[in-house]
């Protein structure tokens, strides 16, 4: 049997290809059809709230948790809990003339690799009843 370490899930994604960015308080441009579709895969992947300015001037901020893409900006969707109103929202991209990432980013600092570590020095420290639980979000 190897002494070889396995990666955390952090390391996995840099091999992989995947890099975790630092969306809070970025504001995409929503210039052509793409950046409209890459901002809103980003709100998707992002673990806070965003505001969804509409074309109609209205801003809605909550939480992005599904979308659908479609061929065209009209069929496609973002699903939203939104922050101050009951119920969820479904918004055609279509409809969205700008996205700010505006809630705190609560996964940021958040790996498994950050939770591993401060295990290992709790432990160290002495503490006794430390276990898997979640922490608490803010």
């Amino acid at each position: 049997m190897s002494d070889q370490r396995i990666p955390g899930p952090n390391e996995m994604d840099e091999q992989l290809g995947f890099e975790h960015e630092n969306l809070e308080g970025w504001i995409p441009s929503l210039a052509s059809e793409e950046e409209v579709r890459t901002a809103l895969e980003k709100a998707f992947d992002y673990r806070g709230d965003v505001t969804l300015t509409l074309n109609s001037g209205e801003k809605i901020e909550g939480y992005v948790y599904d979308r659908k893409t479609a061929s065209s900006l009209s069929e496609s969707l973002i699903r939203m809990l939104p922050k101050d109103k009951p119920g969820r929202m479904n918004i055609p991209y279509s409809d969205i003339a700008a996205v700010a990432f505006t809630g705190k980013d609560t996964a940021a600092g958040k790996s498994f690799d950050a939770w591993v570590k401060k295990y290992n020095e709790r432990k160290a420290a002495g503490e006794t009843n430390i276990g898997i639980e979640a922490e608490e979000l803010e």
